[in-house]
């Protein structure tokens, strides 16, 4: 049978994303043993930099804004002058026009027209009067934006970009996960946003103003990673082949590092790998339900392509969401708006998403092929000219989103209920816990998890056996449960 060094102290986190390394960041600092694994060349997830002759660009746009204080402190103090403060402004093109985003009644108005706006207005009435008689459940994303906003806002403004995004119809979308998206947001916060000029500091979805690191989002992350290898490993290119658990206890896991396995023991182990991993990983394999139940959960994927322009800018936008089925990409956005340090002197970048599945003709298209794609497309919005186009890149993202679908909430139920039963397993993060997170969701996830395994081990915080804080690997020899 499989057995671990019972006197194995460190903490092994699988997955360096801002989960994970979050975690790591406020155990090293506490002083406990960490070692953090990460499958990718770098740090990051989803919340990483890219960099290409000159021009920086993220997976996405990616903002920090988050209403703890604590958190901001937090940010800050890692960050320090790296942090820029950006004005948010955003458009919705869409009919071959552009519509603020929030929304702003007048601009809707003379964009719909005032027979649109009036049924808007009438379609949100009627549903605040139906809510009076009678409460009905919302089980989906179409149920819930009906019943906030109404039909004609629904059929205009969320259900083309919902599916565009999700790759399914909006009946499918699980309402649980829009209620927390756009937590607190409904017609009447809107349109007082628009007519008063609050900030929406209390609305996360109206926030006017955000933090960015001057050299791209990728920076929190690099940073996490730096302050960790003070003291602590972190290992990239390694991958999480087997998760070996005896009793209530994860006791260690196989690894594929530099081409070859290795087995590293730990006391206690914080999984922010996507949650469907970790349970294909588990050895022995869980019930069959449980594998089941995983095997339902889906993903959704993403291809980046960023788009190197020999102009100073291309907009004045940090957002652009493009609804429309005619282009095939969902949203874009200028990396220099955000930081002027995102590309060389005199030159900017288009940063386009194409929500897609792995396996799909957008995920298996050539590069040539996206860019070409993007180019013809910015171009006929009238952003850029093909001369203007100095390269492109394109990207691709596994696993980027939880793709919420109806009832995935009692799929993610069972699977936490099995691995509770292991008392020294955490998850954590976006992928980890199979939840809609925003960085600053992300990173609290990652700090709280630390500090429940701090509250666990309190006099862990000494130095353990492992020489000089090195990782401890055993051969393969060790695990005969393969």
């Amino acid at each position: 049978m499989y057995r671990a060094e019972k006197n194995k102290k460190t903490t092994v986190i699988l997955g360096g994303g801002l989960a994970g390394l979050s975690s790591g960041y406020v155990l090293t600092r506490a002083g406990y043993d960490v070692a953090v694994l990460e499958k990718d060349s770098a740090v990051g997830g989803l919340s990483k930099t890219i960099e290409k002759n000159g021009f920086r660009f993220d997976l996405g746009g990616h903002r920090f804004f988050t209403r703890d204080e604590r958190l901001n402190t937090f940010v800050r103090e890692l960050m320090g002058s790296e942090l820029l403060s950006v004005h948010r402004t955003s458009k919705i093109y869409m009919r071959n026009r552009y519509f603020d985003y929030p929304l702003k009644p007048f601009n809707a108005m003379f964009g719909l027209g005032i027979p649109t706006t009036l049924k808007i207005v009438a379609d949100y009435g009627l549903e605040r009067l139906k809510r009076i008689f009678s409460e009905r459940d919302n089980i989906s994303l179409e149920d819930w934006v009906v019943s906030n906003f109404g039909r004609t806002m629904f059929d205009i403004y969320f259900k083309g970009y919902s599916e565009k995004v999700w790759g399914i119809e909006c009946s499918d979308i699980s309402a649980e996960w829009v209620a927390r998206r756009i937590s607190g947001l409904s017609l009447s916060k809107a349109i007082r946003n628009a007519f008063f000029r609050f900030s929406g500091r209390d609305l996360p979805t109206l926030a006017d103003t955000f933090d960015y690191p001057a050299m791209g989002i990728g920076r929190i992350s690099e940073r996490l990673r730096e302050e960790i290898e003070r003291f602590n490993p972190v290992y990239t290119e390694t991958c999480v082949r087997s998760v070996h658990h005896c009793g209530c206890r994860i006791e260690g896991v196989t690894v594929n590092s530099q081409k070859h396995p290795d087995i590293l023991f730990g006391r206690e182990f914080i999984s922010s790998m996507p949650l469907t991993r970790l349970i294909q990983s588990l050895d022995p394999a869980p019930p069959g339900h449980i594998m089941e139940a995983a095997s339902r959960l889906r993903f959704r994927d993403l291809v980046v392509v960023a788009i190197m322009v020999d102009r100073e800018r291309v907009t004045d936008q940090t957002w652009i969401y493009v609804p429309e089925k005619k282009i095939p990409f969902g949203r874009l956005h200028e990396p220099t708006n955000w930081s002027g340090l995102m590309a060389p002197e005199g030159k900017t970048l288009v940063v386009t998403e194409f929500f897609c599945f792995r396996g799909d003709a957008t995920w298996n298209a050539p590069d040539e092929r996206l860019i070409d794609i993007t180019v013809e497309n910015l171009e006929k919005i009238g952003f850029l000219r093909r001369h203007e186009v100095i390269e492109g890149m394109a990207v691709r993202v596994p696993r980027a989103y939880p793709l919420f679908e109806v009832g995935y909430q009692g799929l993610c139920e069972v699977i936490y209920d099995y691995l509770s039963r292991f008392e020294n397993l955490h998850l954590t993060g976006r992928g980890g816990m199979f939840r809609y997170y925003n960085m600053d969701h992300a990173l609290e996830s990652g700090i709280e998890t630390a500090e429940r395994i701090m509250k666990k081990n309190p006099g862990s915080s000494q130095s353990s056996d492992i020489d000089d804080r090195e990782l401890v690997f055993a051969g393969d020899e060790e695990c005969d449960a393969h």
